[in-house]
């Protein structure tokens, strides 16, 4: 497909997701009301007084493959769109209950879903939208699609789910040590991050008629992008604009994540005693400037962003 045609076929379908996971996010009951009302603020589909509100949304990445990844095998998008609204769902129950673990309070410009309702609240909803994501993921069988596609799909989402929650663990447990190595770090985004996204590419594919080895390898090339992806993040979570990010600059030095760029400074035989000493201690507005100095020093942002990097 040409720049062109990846625009138009977003325009086309990204409504249509809206409206399959709005479906599943919502209820008739009015006592129940705020509860699928923080689950739709999460979205960006409500204010924190449950109005109506356009907020930033997140950019529908893994949704959008997962149609794609249908399309270019020969299937009808539409026959895909509750798996693909499932996907987006189970990303944004990852970020409730990540919000609350890593403890960031502000997500897309706004606060998050602990901030305004508690910690109990948010992991409720999480938890929430973690079973709504299987529960659309299982209307395929509503859109013409084999029952043996359907549980095939399901087996792939329920990896993932174990994936995601193998590379939160990892992530989390690096943020307690100082010598966790790139390799690590590589097993740890592959759960946290590549895994989601190589199983859109292969859920699409597989509703689209993929072979088991045409379906294997977009998975793997799914799982590349989701690689590449996280790189790029770790580089925003240190160097991104906050007006574009939504967070502080810095934010992952603050925090003292093993992101890529921060594993760097700390390997690398000129500032890496240095590097390990500032993390090892309390982090404060000068510790980060120093921080970045030790970081512009040792290449780090050229070694993440660059070919030569070590995968």
């Amino acid at each position: 497909m040409t720049q062109e045609t990846l625009r138009d076929f977003s325009t086309r379908w990204l409504p249509a997701i809206e409206s399959e996971m709005r479906a599943m996010l919502s209820g008739d009951e009015p006592a129940l009301a705020a509860y699928y009302g923080m689950m739709q603020y999460h979205m960006g589909w409500l204010n924190q007084t449950f109005q109506a509100d356009h907020a930033a949304a997140g950019k529908r990445l893994r949704p959008l493959l997962c149609l794609l990844a249908c399309a270019e095998t020969g299937g009808d998008p539409a026959q895909a769109l509750p798996a693909a609204a499932a996907i987006e769902i189970l990303h944004n129950f990852s970020l409730v209950h990540d919000d609350i673990e890593d403890g960031d309070e502000t997500r897309r410009h706004r606060a998050t879903v602990w901030v305004l309702w508690g910690e109990p609240q948010a992991i409720n909803v999480g938890d929430g939208m973690f079973a709504l994501a299987f529960a659309s993921m299982q209307r395929m069988t509503g859109h013409k699609v084999a029952d043996a596609t359907v549980l095939r799909a399901l087996q792939i989402f329920t990896e993932t789910c174990v994936a995601l929650t193998e590379g939160q663990y990892l992530d989390m447990s690096f943020e307690q040590r100082g010598d966790v190595t790139v390799p690590e770090y590589m097993r740890m985004i592959q759960g946290k991050t590549a895994a989601l996204v190589g199983a859109s590419v292969a859920i699409g594919a597989l509703v689209g008629g993929a072979t088991p080895a045409q379906d294997a390898s977009l998975q793997r090339f799914g799982q590349a992008i989701g690689l590449a992806f996280q790189i790029q993040d770790d580089i925003l979570g240190i160097w991104g604009d906050p007006a574009v990010t939504g967070k502080a600059a810095g934010n992952d030095i603050l925090r003292k994540k093993k992101s890529l760029p921060l594993l760097h400074a700390l390997n690398d035989a000129q500032v890496g005693a240095q590097f390990g000493a500032l993390m090892a201690g309390d982090i404060g507005p000068a510790q980060v400037t120093q921080a970045f100095n030790l970081l512009d020093k040792a290449g780090s942002r050229a070694y993440a962003d660059g070919p030569e990097r070590a995968a």
